[in-house]
C-alpha cells in the first residue's frame, strides 16, 4: 500500500522511492530513480527527472522542472516556475548528457518564484534566493541573493528574516531571537 498521495493526472514511473504524507498534484511526473523525501509537496505540472534526489518536507511549486543532477536536502522551498539547467551549453543537436553537471540545495533553502539556478552551482544552508534571480555561482548559507546576476544583500536568519549584524559580527533573528556571528564572510547560528 502506497503511503503518499498522488492525483490521477499525475505520472510515477516505475523504480521511485516517495516517502510517507508526500503529496503529488495535477500533471506532475516523477521520473525514475527518484527518491523524494517524506512529506514533500510538488504543486500542478512539476517534472522530476531520472536520479534526482529531494530530502523531507520539500516543497515544490507549481511549474518546476527538477533537472537530473540536482539534489536537495530536508525543509527546501522550490518556488513557482524557478528553473534549475543541467547543461552549461546546450544544443539540440549536440547530445550532452555524459556533461550534466551537479546542483546542490542545502538544507532550509529558499529559491524565489521565477530565479534561474545555472547548473554547477551549489545554495548553502537556510541561503534565499529572490524572485527572478540569476545565479551564477555558489551562494553560501544564509545568504540573501537578489538580480541578474544575483549579487549578496545581506542575510538570512532560519527563519526567513533579514539579519542586521552590529560591528562585533553578531546579529539577532527579530522573529525568533535566535542569534548568528558573522566570521571570515560565513554566518554561525549559535
Amino acid at each position: 500500500m502506497k503511503e503518499y498521495f498522488a492525483h490521477e493526472s499525475a505520472y510515477i514511473d516505475e523504480g521511485c522511492e516517495i516517502g510517507a504524507g508526500t503529496k503529488i498534484w495535477h500533471f506532475s511526473h516523477v521520473m525514475p530513480n527518484c527518491k523524494l523525501g517524506k512529506g514533500c509537496n510538488l504543486g500542478q505540472n512539476v517534472v522530476v527527472s531520472p536520479g534526482v534526489v529531494l530530502g523531507n518536507n520539500v516543497k515544490v511549486q507549481n511549474n518546476v522542472s527538477i533537472y537530473t543532477g540536482v539534489t536537495c536536502d530536508d525543509d527546501v522551498f522550490l518556488g513557482p516556475s524557478m528553473v534549475f539547467t543541467n547543461v552549461i551549453n546546450p544544443r539540440s543537436a549536440v547530445n550532452r548528457k555524459s556533461e550534466y553537471a551537479k546542483t546542490h540545495v542545502g538544507k532550509g533553502a529558499s529559491i524565489g518564484a521565477n530565479a534561474t539556478i545555472v547548473c554547477g552551482h551549489d545554495i548553502g544552508s537556510f541561503a534565499f534566493v529572490g524572485a527572478g534571480s540569476v545565479i551564477t555561482k555558489n551562494v553560501p548559507a544564509y545568504a540573501l541573493m537578489v538580480g541578474n546576476p544575483a549579487r549578496q544583500m545581506g542575510w538570512m536568519s532560519e527563519f526567513g528574516s533579514k539579519l542586521v549584524f552590529n560591528e562585533q559580527g553578531e546579529a539577532e533573528c527579530k522573529e525568533t531571537g535566535d542569534r548568528y556571528v558573522l566570521q571570515n564572510n560565513q554566518v554561525t547560528k549559535l
